[in-house]
């Protein structure tokens, strides 16, 4: 079970930092000479949160909190669960910022595609979404060198 476990855990946490990965890729590289390429754009990013970047995200927090579970000693070290509060903020920002961001970002240029929508709103809507990424790159790298690295900070 345990080794099930971690295995499900390191093959979300790598779908997890790709997804991130392709999000900021497909922003750098996908062109955005026209409306409608933009909202191309933004439906494959949409896409990228749905089937990968959420999906991801829920197996490795659901396993690393399993693994916690089962394997008692994990309970006693201070960087699991340093890992488990980081995996709840990762789980909450990708919620609230990426998800939303990324579906909203999506209709809206939808809308500008067709001739309705507003490009101030989808400037705005977008507005922060690098330093949302940026932050959601630090911690999956904070939780995966913890994973790796796992520092001795025992309780007492």
């Amino acid at each position: 079970m345990r080794r099930l476990v971690k295995f499900l855990h390191t093959v979300a946490a790598s779908g997890l930092a790709g997804a991130l990965l392709a999000y900021v890729v497909v922003l750098v590289m996908a062109p955005q000479g026209s409306a409608q390429s933009v909202a191309d754009m933004r439906q494959t990013i949409t896409a990228l949160c749905s089937y990968m970047l959420l999906p991801s995200l829920g197996v490795a927090l659901v396993t690393g909190l399993v693994s916690m579970m089962v394997h008692r000693p994990f309970q006693e070290l201070r960087w699991v669960w340093i890992k488990a509060l980081l995996g709840l903020s990762m789980f909450e920002a990708t919620f609230a910022i990426v998800q939303s961001k990324a579906n909203s970002a999506a209709d809206e240029a939808g809308r500008i595609a067709a001739g309705t929508g507003d490009p101030q709103v989808l400037a705005s809507l977008v507005a922060n979404e690098w330093m949302s990424l940026t932050a959601l790159l630090a911690l999956s790298a904070a939780q995966i060198g913890l994973g790796i690295w796992r520092p001795g900070l025992k309780w007492g």
